[in-house]
């Protein structure tokens, strides 16, 4: 059984690390005549992005003390993404967009691992500052089209759900297993690490 959970352990990070490159596969679209379904593919196309979105859930989940607690962070992520894509559709730009989401994937994946409870106030921060980042990429992809609504619509009902299948999933981990948040913690901030160093 041990050499089983082994095998899975190094057959999920030689995927995670293959593909770091290809951060945003398909994301390098016209956005002209984008749709709702586009929207709604859009974090799912990205590693990165799918990664942090499930790992804002999990980190709920694992951490949480309380049923409100568990809501916070997926919350702040979902709404703070929403005000990232409209400032990246009105055409602001930051500096540092894509080393600032592969750091939120390392921040993400070692609150993962560890379990940490951090103050309400600082967890709705560190997420909302992360999802901006992450909200400005997609609403820069989108800017210039016909009608970046529709598909900013379908990006936060995929963000919405990500995060529930993250929370199920970190419910899940918290009840049967001690070492299997640590793991795909790890994995997660190893591939923000990947990600980062990929950038420099």
């Amino acid at each position: 059984m041990l050499n089983k959970n082994r095998k899975t352990i190094i057959l999920i990070a030689a995927y995670a690390l293959s593909t770091y490159a290809a951060a945003h596969p398909g994301h390098e679209v016209d956005a002209h005549g984008i749709s709702f379904m586009d929207g709604l593919l859009h974090p799912l196309t990205g590693l990165d992005h799918l990664a942090a979105m499930l790992a804002v859930g999990l980190w709920s989940a694992l951490s949480a003390t309380s049923a409100r607690r568990i809501w916070l962070a997926p919350v702040a992520f979902a709404g703070m993404l929403l005000v990232g894509a409209l400032l990246g559709l009105n055409g602001l730009a930051l500096p540092a967009v894509e080393p600032m989401i592969a750091a939120s994937l390392l921040v993400m994946g070692l609150l993962v691992a560890t379990r940490a409870k951090l103050p309400l106030g600082v967890t709705a921060g560190v997420v909302g500052v992360f999802a901006v980042f992450h909200g400005i990429a997609h609403g820069t992809e989108l800017a210039g089209g016909g009608n970046g609504f529709a598909p900013l619509l379908g990006m936060l009902i995929a963000t919405i759900a990500l995060h529930l299948a993250g929370v199920g999933i970190g419910l899940a981990l918290r009840r049967h297993s001690v070492w299997w948040p640590r793991v795909v913690g790890g994995l997660t901030a190893l591939l923000g690490g990947a990600f980062l160093l990929h950038l420099v």
